[in-house]
């Protein structure tokens, strides 16, 4: 099995103007991400837009993806849906195609939910029905559902395809700390965009899982750590933390995201799906400035850490 480990992109879902899945610009980013270094992908996350997706164009997607990459670098899919059948269904079709893993997140509650069996009843449903490796996705925003670090490492206890944890439950190095103290059965994902990449590493994650649009510079960060180089990893990551902490702008991120993957020529249009936040002329314009002060003169060039 391929290692679920280091920088996993989480692909944007390229559209055309017209609201389309751009095919050839999906095709154009895979391979753009991994001329980046991208250790794999995580597809269809809520970076992706899955929500905003069809059932068949999700397929779509999968295939799309996992044709062009071709067994270069792993693919986790995230298959998460509010209907349990659904999500069994999704998972098992990207297993079939050639996915890694899947990634699942609990469906949505109206109010918060904090009861461990409810939740622990959903994965041991999935985990009956599909077989492949399981990314549990800790997202209490998107969700209303709370996991604790002992009740994580009960589902590890319980469900041996569940070995990898993406974790985006502020404050999440301290929830990392809390997890590995009572488990060593995950290897886990740092979120929140990059913005704590490094202290993630330094808490022992096993990589981060996001789509910062300068893959290659969250690569460098993650092989200085892999040879114990602190003080260059620390370079690095402080060098550019203005320019992941200018693209993870709450609600208007992934707009920000896709202009930057439009102007590296990854995508054709830097177009989101309804509904969407649409940034400014002046935050266009800021974008420029953000890149002229970490020195990226041409956004399309590999940047040079």
């Amino acid at each position: 099995m391929s290692r679920i480990a280091g920088v996993f992109n989480i692909l944007a879902t390229p559209f055309s103007p017209d609201g389309s899945i751009d095919i050839p610009s999906l095709r154009n980013l895979v391979s753009f991400q991994i001329d980046k270094g991208a250790h794999g992908f995580t597809i269809l996350g809520v970076m992706g837009e899955a929500a905003k997706l069809t059932v068949e164009e999700r397929q779509l997607v999968v295939e799309t993806v996992i044709d062009t990459i071709n067994g270069q670098v792993p693919v986790v899919v995230g298959t998460s849906h509010n209907d349990v059948h659904t999500c069994i269904d999704l998972s098992n079709n990207a297993l079939a195609v050639g996915a890694t893993g899947v990634m699942i997140a609990l469906p949505f509650f109206a109010t918060p939910v904090h009861d461990d069996d409810q939740i622990m009843a959903f994965y041991e449903e999935v985990a009956a029905s599909y077989s492949g490796p399981i990314v549990v996705q800790d997202y209490p925003p998107v969700n209303n559902a709370y996991m604790s670090p002992q009740f994580l490492a009960r589902i590890a206890d319980n469900i041996p395809n569940a070995r990898h944890l993406k974790l985006e439950d502020p404050p999440l190095l301290e929830k990392i700390s809390a997890i590995l103290s009572v488990t060593d059965k995950y290897l886990i994902f740092g979120g929140l965009g990059g913005m704590f990449f490094l202290e993630e590493l330094r808490r022992k994650a096993a990589g981060t899982m996001t789509g910062f649009a300068f893959t290659e510079i969250l690569v460098a960060i993650y092989d200085a750590m892999q040879h114990d180089n602190l003080d260059e990893a620390t370079r690095i990551f402080d060098y550019y933390l203005p320019l992941i902490r200018f693209e993870n702008q709450p609600l208007i991120s992934l707009t920000i995201r896709k202009e930057l993957l439009h102007r590296r020529g990854a995508i054709a249009y830097a177009a989101l799906r309804q509904p969407f936040a649409p940034i400014d002329e002046k935050t266009h314009e800021e974008i420029t400035w953000m890149l002229q002060r970490v020195g990226i003169g041409d956004a399309a060039q590999r940047v040079d850490v």
